[in-house]
């Protein structure tokens, strides 16, 4: 798939930067996927929420979204029931029509909200088992970073490195919370 830069042109034409004319499968949370325990929450503890259950899972590549992760794509899960059990986010209006939760002490990405259709996206490592939403969809792909797509086929380091990168993770002291 060719590779498009995201332009001025294209964020004035779609507010937001988000195509306005989405596949019904790609918003449609009908098919939401229930679990008993669906939590998560910043690194330090201070913002916590639950869902009641989760939708499609996703991972975006638009500008906003590379911008907000620090990274070269979000990922995203749909949910419904979010409540925040500790805490609350700290919001950044990204666009007219879309504001981003965040920990306003940490600053972990937290959230997407629509204020047009409600929509509400957690970030799925923000999920304390973030293994219970693999993405099943790219978003806005054609403004992926040239090189995301190979990611995957990067070597892996050699035996050395592993073993000064096991040793290294060994003396680490996380202070992140669950």
């Amino acid at each position: 798939m060719p590779r498009y830069n995201q332009t001025a042109a294209f964020l004035s034409s779609t507010p937001g930067g988000f195509p306005m004319d989405l596949p019904a499968s790609i918003t449609d949370s009908s098919k939401m996927v229930k679990s008993s325990e669906i939590v998560g929450g910043c690194q330090c503890g201070a913002v916590r929420y639950r869902a009641a259950s989760l939708g499609r899972s996703s991972v975006c590549h638009c500008r906003m979204c590379q911008r907000a992760f620090g990274s070269f794509f979000a990922s995203l899960v749909v949910v419904e029931g979010l409540v925040w059990m500790n805490g609350q986010p700290r919001y950044f209006a990204s666009s007219n029509l879309s504001k981003r939760g965040f920990c306003g002490n940490c600053g972990t990405p937290l959230s997407l909200e629509n204020f047009d259709d409600g929509l509400v996206e957690i970030a799925t490592g923000s999920l304390d088992d973030p293994e219970i939403a693999p993405p099943t969809l790219q978003i806005n792909h054609r403004y992926a970073c040239s090189f995301s797509d190979g990611i995957g086929d990067l070597p892996e380091p050699d035996d050395k490195t592993v073993a000064g990168n096991d040793a290294w993770n060994a003396k680490v002291i996380s202070h992140q919370k669950p």
